[in-house]
């Protein structure tokens, strides 16, 4: 029997569904600022949720310890911009909680962390 002639069963192919259709065709969340680093954590169990993608729970189990956007897109399998929609749905929803960083001035720069993040960049 050659590969061909093996069957092929719709388990094998993953998730096929597109990553338009979890958002219903949205390509951005248009109310919170999510960037790869913003730390989500889970505010609510979801119990009570109508939102019937596995995805919003999946999400919630995640971060029951606090996780970066881009881990949770990893762990989901989703592209980034996909994962920003769902967590900015779970945010309006009240479920999850974020928090992004506070960005650095260049006046107010810690020289030792700069100096940290060189040397670990050369350590490369």
């Amino acid at each position: 029997m050659t590969a061909q002639d093996t069957p092929w069963f719709d388990d094998d192919a993953g998730p096929l569904v597109p990553a338009y259709a979890v958002t219903r065709g949205r390509t951005r969340s248009n109310s919170h600022e999510l960037d790869m680093i913003t730390l989500v954590i889970t505010m609510s169990t979801g119990i009570g949720m109508t939102r019937a993608e596995p995805e919003y729970r999946e999400i919630l189990r995640l971060c029951g310890v606090p996780k970066s956007v881009a881990e949770i897109s990893a762990a989901i399998r989703r592209p980034l911009a996909v994962t920003k929609v769902l967590i900015g749905d779970l945010i309006n929803d009240g479920y999850v909680a974020y928090r992004s960083p506070q960005p650095m001035n260049a006046d107010s720069a810690d020289i030792n962390l700069l100096r940290t993040v060189l040397d670990g960049i050369r350590a490369l």
